[in-house]
């Protein structure tokens, strides 16, 4: 299976480079994954919702360009599912089951996720109601990425 998690801006917190990076080890011998970063949109801190709106479609247009046809997105959104680890698992393992080896998680920017993004998503899936930083958000996702590949698997998680 081939994931790929595609997302706004560069990491530049040493710490989350670490912790992705250790997690990207260990799925090595499981799936291909690949880490994709596009460009954040300059912006003024205060923006009116029109420039908000700019901000996220040109970062989807960004999002979009990196997305290979044949793949099925999930984009994390607010909106989205509540998953348990579990049932990413489950969703994951679906996929690769039926088909769908090439899947790509969706990170936005701190504006959100344009609507075009988010149309070309096949699922939505949330991490709860609280916000989190789009960067630490990263490492979150690949550590449950991991542990649904573990879940899968029938193996210990380690911590």
């Amino acid at each position: 299976m081939h994931i790929q998690i595609a997302a706004v801006g560069k990491l530049k917190e040493k710490y989350l480079v670490q912790g992705i990076a250790e997690y990207a080890k260990r799925l090595g011998p499981y799936v291909k994954l690949t880490l994709t970063e596009v460009a954040d949109e300059r912006a003024p801190e205060t923006m009116s919702a029109a420039e908000e709106a700019q901000v996220r479609d040109r970062e989807g247009e960004r999002l979009l360009a990196q997305i290979k046809p044949d793949a099925h997105v999930i984009t994390l959104a607010v909106d989205g599912a509540l998953w348990s680890s579990e049932e990413l698992a489950s969703e994951l393992d679906k996929l690769a089951t039926y088909g769908r080896s090439h899947v790509t998680l969706v990170i936005g920017g701190s504006t959100g996720l344009a609507p075009a993004v988010l149309q070309r998503a096949q699922q939505r899936l949330s991490f709860g109601r609280m916000t989190l930083p789009h960067q630490l958000m990263r490492l979150v996702l690949v550590e449950q990425v991991y542990r649904a590949v573990k879940i899968n698997r029938g193996e210990p998680y380690h911590k």
